[in-house]
């Protein structure tokens, strides 16, 4: 009993500070697409939000292609994570590291994917701007499904859910204090660079 509470609590440390990192990381490949979009198409990128108490966004002015910086975010957000594991999957390297790259790339498209599928019915954020500029709702399910559906299949390569939770000894120590510290670096270097709103 008392060697299995400190194991399960590296497990939460772990778990929670993953999600943390994977929230971080989503939101700053997502903004990252933005001014691509809008340096592509001739937009001037006037501030980018990156905090942990705010929701990321990306302000352009003037933006002359408000439709494909918009669409920029969500897309890049998606596709650059999975040029990031087929990298790892041509260089052959395997082990914890590409599988914490996996979880990472399906966090990303199920978020993207789940922000602008569902997002489109309440007119919120991108989607709405989408909705705004002329973006068919058809559209934005397809590429929400389609990114919901592929970041599920790639979790359910990473093994089951269930066996994670019944074996906490499986992360150690050292990889859930290195995970929170990461996790507090990325929260201290957003405080001191970027504004809340």
């Amino acid at each position: 009993m008392t060697q299995t509470v400190p194991i399960r609590f590296h497990q939460i440390i772990f778990t929670v500070a993953i999600l943390g990192l994977c929230w971080q990381g989503m939101m700053a490949v997502h903004e990252l697409g933005h001014v691509i979009g809008a340096f592509a198409t001739g937009g001037r990128v006037n501030r980018v939000v990156l905090h942990p108490a705010a929701i990321s966004r990306t302000d352009v002015s003037p933006n002359p292609s408000p439709t494909i910086v918009v669409w920029a975010g969500p897309v890049a957000g998606s596709l650059l994570p999975l040029v990031m594991l087929a990298a790892f999957h041509v260089a052959k390297l395997s082990g914890q590291g590409r599988g914490l790259l996996q979880f990472f790339v399906g966090f990303c498209l199920l978020a993207n994917g789940a922000y602008i599928g569902v997002g489109g019915f309440d007119g919120v954020g991108d989607a709405g701007e989408m909705l705004r500029h002329g973006t068919p709702m058809w559209a934005m399910l397809v590429f929400g499904i389609s990114a919901c559906g592929l970041g599920l299949w790639l979790w359910h390569q990473l093994g089951s859910l269930k066996h994670f939770l019944t074996y906490p000894e499986t992360v150690r120590r050292p990889h859930a204090f290195f995970t929170a510290a990461a996790l507090a670096a990325v929260i201290a270097a957003e405080l001191l660079l970027s504004a809340r709103s």
